[in-house]
Parts: C-alpha cells; structure tokens; sequence
C-alpha cells in the first residue's frame, strides 16, 4: 500500500522553514550568501513543484535540492541534475544536528565583525523571515538603502567560518530589538524571539539571558490589551487587565526569580532583569490604583544606576523613575526630575504627552518605560546611528 504524503504546506508554513534550512546549511560550512541564494531557488522550485508532488519531508526535500543548486553552481562545467531528479526523488531525511539551527544562525547574524545595524536587519531577514521591503517599511528607510545594508552584512561574512559564537550581549540586544519588531504588530516574530530566547537560557548560565526571557514575557502578556478597537495605543494604567495573559505573567515571574536567585555581592542584576521585575511589578496589580510604585520606584533606582551618565545614556530610565517618583512624593516631585531631561527631550510641556503628563492638571500617568527604549533603540539601530544604545554584558554562549 502506498503511504501517503503528508498535508500540503501553505505560504506561511513554507517560509518558517527558511532560517532552519538555512541555517543548517552555514552549520555545514557554506558561504552564507551562496547558501541563501541557492535556499532561495529551493523555494522558487517547491512552489513550482508541491502543489502536484507534496514532499513527505518539507525541510529534507529543501535542504537536498538548496546543497544541489550549490553543487552546480561549484561545478558550472558538470551537467546538470535533471530535473526530475529533483521533482520527485524523494530525498532520505538529513542528519540531525544538536541544538537549534535557528539559534545558531541568529549568532551568525550577530558576527562581531557586523555593524549593529546590520546585525538587526540579517537577523530579521534570515531568521524573521522578512523581505527587505518588510524590514525597509518598518523603519521607514528606503528599500534600496536596506537592500545595500544587507548585502553589505553578507559581503562582510563571505569567506568567514562561522563556528566561533558572537558576544552574548551583542545576541540579547539584537533578539529583544527582533521581539520589538514583533511587539509593534507582527505577533508571529514576537512569539518567534521568545522561542529563541528560550533556548537560549539552555545554552548559557547567564542570568541576562532569562532576564531578557522574562521581559519578553510579562511585557508580551500584555498584547491583547495594548490597543483599542480604532487602533490606538491605551496607555498601562487604562488596559483591560482581565485580557492580559495569566499564563505568560506566571511563566515570566517564573524566569525571573531564577534569574535573580543567581545574583550575589558581585554579581548584580542587570538592565534585563531590573527591567523584567518592574514589568513584573506592573503585570502583578489587580488595578493601576493597586501598583506597588515604592518598590517599582527602588528597581528604578537600580536602573538609573547602571550608567555613569543616565540622563543621555538611558533618559528612557530617567523618565520611567520620574513617573514612579510623581507616584510616591508628588507630580511636582516627578516634574522636577522630567526637567534634568529638558535638555535631551527638549521643551517639557511641549512633550507632555510623550512623557505622560497631562499639562493641564500636572497629574502623572504610567509609563512602560521598556516600550520607550524599544523604540528608540530599533529605530537608531536601523537608521545606523552612531549612538545606538549598545549593552555591555562579555559573557559568550558556550
């Protein structure tokens, strides 16, 4: 009797194969632009060819025809595979490698020798999937300008192994700017840097990295209530916690005391961390009436503390303790600490709303201070500012 084939793939489910298959091939020690463009002829032909014949095993099947197109393209004077060879030979499954491919091609995207900015937008086009106009739309820089970016990115990797691991800060910042992307509207990439921050927390004992897990989560629990039927942004102490997700909160607090259980008089939280456990704090009120600001106020203070220069290293910070300061001594109180801003924001009143403050009645409204970062930080990596926020953790993935 003849087995048969397995359900046929859409678009969407085709393409979440790329970065594994990708991946796979760099692992084996392909270029990593030969190995995208050969990847991509695989995909032009399994959308020629599935529809009739269905592969049993979606990723094999790619992976064999994407090494064929770099065996020919090795050889340009052998014939050619025929093609029938590769429309209905039904190719064995691959070996298994240990780990996650897709992780291990998110590090390749992290060379140390890329530029952040090109760092980001790899990542985004060989593990998120997106197309260059995609990742060009979204930071609103021009797609031929992107395009020049990646393919700088790629000329930068030709030729280099990529067997040695990049610096894990390097990793946590470019996966939570990947998060951030997902986070403004695309929930697939949102649930896909979550997955690989998961298995990061595997491959390192680095407290950051479940710092970062636990950010991912209790800010990502919030989602469903982050906007209104028309679109727009309801601000944290508005939501409808009732559709916040009870799940993720327990799984992030979760993360996050084991993260903290790591600290000790030498090692001290870091910005992920003291991050997560405000959002903890937040995610952990029945009502914004209920929000513990004291001990949100004391992680603040931590925060501020992790730079010689908070107010134009990390005003993201500064502001976020201004709001928690306005809650426990005063709106005047957190007026007076907006104003060591005035200088980097510019006009206070004139950015009320930005800061969360109504100027007409001086009245103080919370703020997600991590959202604020995200932003600024995804959009002057894109931009290749040259004063990009940069993290400074040295531990490396073993």
């Amino acid at each position: 009797m003849t087995e048969e084939p397995v359900e046929r793939l859409d678009e969407g489910a085709l393409r979440a194969l790329v970065p594994r298959v990708l991946a796979g091939l760099v692992r084996r020690g392909e270029d990593f632009d030969s190995a995208e463009d050969a990847l991509q002829e695989a995909l032009m032909e399994a959308m020629r060819v599935w529809p009739e014949h269905p592969p049993r095993d979606p990723r094999s099947w790619l992976t064999t025809v994407a090494t064929r197109r770099l065996v020919d393209a090795r050889r340009s004077d052998a014939a050619r595979y025929r093609r029938e060879e590769t429309t209905h030979a039904e190719p064995g499954p691959g070996a298994a490698e240990e780990g996650d491919d897709t992780l291990f091609l998110l590090f390749c995207c992290c060379h140390p020798d890329l530029a952040p900015a090109s760092q980001v937008a790899l990542t985004l086009r060989a593990v998120g999937g997106l197309t260059t106009k995609e990742i060009a739309d979204a930071f609103f820089v021009p797609e031929s300008t992107m395009a020049q970016r990646i393919s700088r990115a790629k000329r930068t990797l030709h030729g280099r192994q990529l067997d040695q691991p990049g610096d894990l800060a390097v990793v946590l910042r470019v996966l939570y700017l990947v998060y951030t992307a997902g986070h403004a509207g695309r929930v697939d990439l949102a649930a896909e840097a979550i997955r690989l921050a998961r298995q990061l927390t595997l491959a390192t004992e680095e407290p950051e990295a479940r710092g970062l897990l636990a950010l991912m989560l209790l800010n990502h629990a919030r989602l469903p209530a982050r906007l209104d039927a028309e679109g727009r942004i309801v601000t944290l102490d508005h939501q409808d916690r009732s559709l916040w997700d009870a799940r993720e909160i327990a799984e992030g607090v979760r993360v996050l005391q084991s993260a903290l259980a790591m600290q000790t008089d030498e090692r001290r939280p870091g910005r992920y961390q003291v991050e997560a456990a405000i959002a903890a704090l937040h995610d952990d009120a029945a009502s914004a009436d209920e929000t513990d600001w004291p001990q949100i106020l004391a992680w603040y203070d931590d925060l501020v503390a992790l730079t010689d220069d908070p107010v134009r290293q990390d005003p993201a910070a500064v502001l976020g303790r201004a709001v928690a300061v306005g809650h426990v001594l005063g709106p005047a109180a957190g007026l007076r600490e907006v104003a060591r801003l005035r200088e980097v924001i510019g006009d206070i009143r004139g950015q009320a709303s930005v800061l969360g403050f109504d100027a007409e009645v001086s009245e103080l409204h919370p703020l997600d201070v991590g959202q604020v970062r995200q932003v600024r930080e995804l959009g002057g990596v894109l931009r290749g500012d040259e004063d990009a926020p940069r993290c400074g953790l040295n531990a490396r993935v073993v």
